[in-house]
């Protein structure tokens, strides 16, 4: 696995691979990073049918370009509907969601995982609501793990809830943007913690936990499970 070292340089210089194994904390992730100069981040939901592809196979077969890597792209319901904003090309089929509830999604501050030409931030959601800006992709989800540099206020380092987790964040100007996905039980503390220390993101949102999944062609790994909903997809410009 990448040695943190290895990874600040690689950071720094913005030489990056697709994906790179990273241990934080004595647990294992994978961290995916997109370089907005030379890539396009987009999200897909439905197939040509109207039905949610719901799978990397189905995902593969519908995109034309080459996928550099995807992921699952937020919280969705029982009929893979988004729960929370949802805006696809432009479109928007579903509004943006800022009272507080149950669950992750309901943990405030949430926030919104948003591209907009060749830029994308992470944005809290009341902060977004406020002055939405014009996205050309765009998934809420929750809770947020990093808001403005700190960790979310309700993360507790002793949780004892850890499970495979997967977030967004991007740097500060918008320009890459760093996909983390657990690959053994983490807690929110330590994924959090990742975003902030190692990649050194000021703002990262947690997309889902449990059905999180990653599909990495150039190494082979394409994670099966339950269907998904919203599904963030990474290609060559």
């Amino acid at each position: 696995m990448i040695r943190l070292s290895a990874l600040i340089l690689m950071l720094a210089t913005g030489a990056a691979a697709a994906c790179e194994a990273v241990r934080h904390r004595d647990r294992a992730f994978t961290v995916c990073t997109a370089d907005l100069a030379s890539q396009s981040i987009e999200l897909e939901l439905l197939g040509d049918d109207g039905a949610p592809l719901g799978s990397f196979v189905a995902l593969d077969r519908a995109v034309d370009a080459p996928i550099a890597f995807a992921m699952n792209a937020g919280m969705y319901h029982a009929d893979r509907r988004p729960v929370g904003l949802y805006i696809q090309d432009g479109v928007q089929s579903k509004s943006i969601v800022t009272r507080e509830g149950p669950g992750n999604f309901g943990l405030l501050p949430n926030g919104v995982f948003c591209v907009r030409g060749d830029r994308a931030d992470v944005i809290e959601s009341r902060t977004f609501a406020a002055d939405p800006p014009a996205c050309d992709q765009a998934t809420q989800s929750g809770p947020m793990l990093v808001i403005d540099g700190a960790l979310h206020p309700r993360f507790l380092p002793e949780s004892p809830s850890a499970k495979v987790r997967n977030g967004v964040g991007a740097t500060p100007d918008g320009r890459t943007v760093h996909f983390v996905i657990s690959d053994q039980l983490v807690t929110f503390h330590e994924m959090a913690t990742l975003y902030r220390d190692v990649l050194g993101v000021r703002n990262a949102l947690f997309l889902d936990g449990s059905v999180s999944r990653l599909f990495h062609p150039a190494s082979g790994r394409s994670d099966g499970g339950r269907q998904m909903g919203p599904i963030v997809v990474v290609t060559g410009r």
